[in-house]
């Protein structure tokens, strides 16, 4: 095997920094475990954010989803830490995370965050929930 799960996350510099511009990604393989029961928990991650001067490299985030496959989280607390991870790193001027949970226990659970840099208006209306899901899972 030639990666591992790794927390740590690269970044590379905005080729357009001086325009905002919407990235959209879908993690449909995101996995932890129940921090009760030990029982895996399965959720595909929505990303959206409006980078500053840094972008996301996808490689890296791979590998950081991937580290916690064998770690026992809260729905929510995975969900809150992630995006603190990718703001501290990244300094978007938005940033959105959906985890939407399989169903456990006949519950499904989606957990939203959000991070807007301070005093960033959006430019323009860049994007919504209609036109972004390119998802061949969904309907």
């Amino acid at each position: 095997m030639t990666s591992k799960p790794q927390k740590s996350l690269d970044t590379f510099p905005n080729p357009y920094a001086d325009r905002d511009y919407h990235i959209h990604m879908e993690i449909p393989e995101f996995t932890c475990l129940c921090p009760k029961t030990g029982q895996p928990d399965f959720a595909t991650l929505i990303l959206d954010y409006i980078p500053d001067k840094k972008c996301i490299e996808l490689k890296s985030l791979k590998l950081y989803v991937w580290s916690y496959r064998n770690e026992g989280v809260f729905h929510e607390a995975v969900t809150n830490k992630i995006l603190d991870d990718l703001v501290t790193i990244l300094k978007p001027r938005y940033l959105r995370l959906v985890a939407r949970f399989f169903v456990r226990g006949g519950i499904f659970t989606n957990v939203t965050v959000e991070h807007r840099k301070k005093g960033w208006k959006p430019k323009l209306l860049i994007f919504n929930d209609e036109s972004v899901c390119q998802s061949n899972i969904r309907e």
